[in-house]
């Protein structure tokens, strides 16, 4: 007949059980057993774990069994319902594929007399298996007592307690192997002695600990009951589950005793408040504010100062002070190891030069998180220090929780727009930036909402401004400046040509299929579309273009739209800046000097017309106090040396001087026009042309001294861009052209003066 391998499972005569087939060879022999007269051999295996058994790994004495019942189970297994009719032993194995196909014997039971013995043996192990029935509460007592008190065969009732009771495989079948009824009752009733007496134990194990039960214990079945009770009052959380995880987060965190029995005060206030209280709520908001602080969390740096100055190439062209500073600071962080406090940079330069997004090439060039904050407009102190807990709504202040965002206490931090900053009645953010950026204070750092202090000396702080001077001089103290001029229009070419261009094609959907930007269109965009220090408007249109090419390309324009000066403006329209000319010849009066602004260097010409009057000085071109300072000293200058310069002594008894600087809408001020304005006023005096090829910049003194002045880079790529070739420059700002590029420094003259004589004797002819 086909047989079966069960796994954990024993099947005895004379009783009816169901279980679950699921291997292709079991329900091969199920379905064969159906067809022939619902006969089963059932035998277990002596290992359950073997999926596919051979002859060897299964017992050679089983049930044979009629089936009852079979169905289909979802899963695709089948539910058997069996009814064990006798035992019987494997002879041999006549087939193992597709199924097992067995030759099998009965085994019938030995005759037993029914002595006073073998009923006392009866007796006993009914009273045993009741007995083990009150003990196993997984059992149904009542059902398996009633069904033995109608057996009066010693063989059957040994069988009904063997199918009972939890008894290992091996166990199960030397029960099921011994065919003497009385043996095989002993055998039951020796393991179902064995049985409850474990059973004993377990129950007085469990016992004895109910109890002993400790403190703790009862602790928290009266948490338990309070928690109920609260969620039946008001729906409130487990504020002992919180604290719990709270105290256990605390543990790991390792904090300073102090900060410790602080957190660990606010938990044991928290758990005796009502979960629906305000006061529980501010203390649930504080705690887990501390506890998510990254108090020992750390990004690994990067150390390998090859690789950071690589990126920082990569993502910048130039900047090669700032990228300078950077290596260096890696440097020695790898010396000297991360105990070394962070250096507070401050990236001072023009609008559009790159400095937020070299701040985030330092983030990646040191392997550190970014996290960045706007400093424009913020005028409440608790911006930067957070609110204190009594007011309603407090909360931390941005810089603590940007740290517990970012989940790193050594990243790279950047105060944006520092020198915007303000101050009203609410406070001071600038005077509560003083600790944040002082690498002497901020080790211990105090937010007014967390009271307990936190290390900021491993943030690398990083801020950015247009200018120094509306910076506060206490908090500019503490900062490293880091100037970082305009760009050149070499570096704007080079800018473009690498990162803009491709950025913008990319972004606006297009390919080198459809569009290309030829150098004369960079070129003309930078010179007749943009008036700045940066690149930010040179992006700007470079974008424009490429959108009105995304929208031919989407009309359905084929072909490649090549981009070149000469048709630039059939996509940006007519130019809306023009270079200043030299003049085309030398004039009288009229001199060429040059200019710092906030977008670059400008030349200026200064024109000054003598009229006859009565000794006026007039000065237009909404000129600043500075500028008409440095007029009235030209003048003065002249007056006291009127000899040497051959001017009439009288001029400024009989003559009005007009003193004009063109582009009369945009203000002007500071004193580098002095010895130009001196120049054009003499030159119109003495009737002298100035030389139309000649630039000059520097302040004037009564006595006729030439002093240094800023902004030197910009004035001399201005003056280049002009086309001039030779500039007078104040002897102390020759050491301000190592930062010209070389393309410039070699192709113009510079001439460094200290007297006015000097600067008559190279410009006028």
């Amino acid at each position: 007949m086909p047989l079966i391998a069960l796994r954990g499972l024993t099947v005895f005569p004379n009783l009816v059980l169901h279980f679950d087939l699921g291997r292709e060879k079991s329900i091969i022999a199920l379905e064969r057993a159906m067809i022939m007269n619902q006969t089963i051999f059932l035998v277990s295996q002596k290992d359950a774990e073997i999926e596919l058994p051979s002859v060897a790994d299964i017992y050679n004495v089983g049930t044979v069994a009629k089936v009852k019942q079979m169905l289909k189970l979802p899963d695709g297994n089948i539910r058997v319902l069996v009814d064990g009719q006798y035992r019987a032993r494997l002879d041999s194995m006549i087939s193992d594929s597709p199924y097992f196909l067995a030759s099998v014997s009965e085994l019938p039971d030995a005759p037993a007399e029914m002595t006073a013995d073998v009923q006392a043996l009866m007796r006993t192990a009914l009273t045993l298996f009741e007995e083990y029935q009150s003990l196993s509460p997984k059992n149904n007592s009542q059902d398996k007592k009633t069904g033995l008190e109608d057996i009066d065969e010693p063989g059957r009732i040994a069988d009904v307690i063997a199918s009972a009771v939890n008894l290992k495989t091996s166990d199960a079948q030397k029960i099921l192997a011994t065919t003497d009824p009385v043996k095989r009752l002993g055998k039951v009733v020796k393991l179902l002695t064995r049985e409850t007496e474990i059973l004993k134990l377990e129950n007085k194990i469990s016992s004895k600990v109910k109890t002993q039960m400790s403190k703790s214990q009862r602790e928290y079945y009266l948490r338990e009951q309070m928690r109920a009770i609260q969620e039946e009052l008001g729906g409130g959380e487990n504020s002992e589950d919180e604290a719990a995880e709270w105290r256990k987060a605390l543990k790991k965190l390792k904090l300073d005793t102090a900060v410790t029995k602080k957190i660990e005060k606010e938990i044991d206030q928290f758990t005796k408040m009502p979960g629906n209280s305000p006061e529980a709520s501010v203390i649930r908001s504080y705690v887990e504010a501390v506890l998510d602080l990254p108090w020992n969390k750390s990004d690994k740096t990067e150390e390998s100062i090859v690789k950071a100055q690589q990126v920082l190439d990569e993502d910048h062209y130039g900047m090669t002070k700032v990228k300078d500073r950077i290596l260096e600071y890696l440097a020695v962080q790898t010396l000297s190891g991360s105990n070394n406090k962070a250096p507070i940079l401050c990236l001072v330069g023009p609008p559009g030069v790159g400095k937020t997004s070299i701040a985030k090439s330092v983030a990646r060039a040191t392997g550190r998180k970014f996290v960045h904050m706007s400093l424009g407009g913020v005028r409440d102190e608790a911006e930067i220090r957070g609110h204190r807990r009594t007011y309603i709504g407090a909360i931390p202040g941005r810089i603590m929780t940007l740290l517990r965002e970012c989940g790193s206490n050594n990243p790279v931090f950047l105060f944006d727009e520092v020198d915007k900053i303000g101050a009203d009645f609410r406070g001071d953010p600038a005077s509560a930036l003083l600790e944040v950026l002082d690498p002497e204070q901020n080790k211990k750092f105090v937010d007014h909402f967390l009271e307990v202090p936190f290390d900021l000396s491993r943030v690398l702080f990083i801020t950015t401004a247009n200018t120094t001077d509306t910076i506060p001089r206490p908090l500019l103290d503490r900062m490293e400046v880091l100037e970082l001029s305009g760009y050149t229009p070499q570096e704007k070419q080079a800018i473009a040509k690498k990162y803009l261009v491709p950025k913008q094609i990319k972004a606006n959907g297009l390919s080198s299929r459809n569009i290309s930007f030829h150098k004369s269109a960079v070129t003309g965009i930078i010179n007749y579309y943009t008036r700045e220090s940066g690149v930010r408007g040179l992006e700007k249109n470079i974008g424009s273009v490429c959108r009105k090419v995304a929208r031919s390309v989407v009309g359905g324009e084929t072909g490649k739209h090549s981009i070149t000066g000469a048709n630039l403006e059939e996509y940006l329209g007519r130019r809306k800046y023009h270079f200043d000319k030299q003049l085309g010849k030398n004039e009288v009066g009229v001199a060429t000097g040059l200019a710092w602004t906030q977008v670059g260097g400008e030349t200026l010409f200064i024109e000054t017309a003598v009229v006859e009057g009565s000794g006026k000085l007039q000065l237009t071109g909404q000129l600043g106090d500075v500028m008409k300072e440095s007029a009235s000293a030209a003048v003065s200058y002249i007056r006291a040396n009127h000899k040497k310069l051959k001017v009439d002594k009288d001029f400024y008894k009989d003559m009005d001087l007009h003193i004009h600087i063109p582009e009369g809408a945009v203000p002007k001020d500071g004193p580098s026009a002095g010895v130009t304005m001196c120049i054009s006023v003499i030159s119109a005096l003495t009737g002298r042309p100035v030389r139309k090829d000649v630039a000059m910049t520097g302040e004037i003194t009564l006595r006729g001294n030439i002093l240094a002045v800023g902004g030197i880079k910009e004035k001399m790529l201005a003056a280049h861009r002009m086309g001039i070739r030779k500039v007078l420059l104040p002897l102390d700002c020759k050491a301000d052209l190592d930062d010209l590029p070389e393309v410039v420094r070699d192709s113009m003259e510079f001439v460094f003066i200290t007297k006015v004589d000097d600067a008559i004797r190279e410009a006028l002819v």
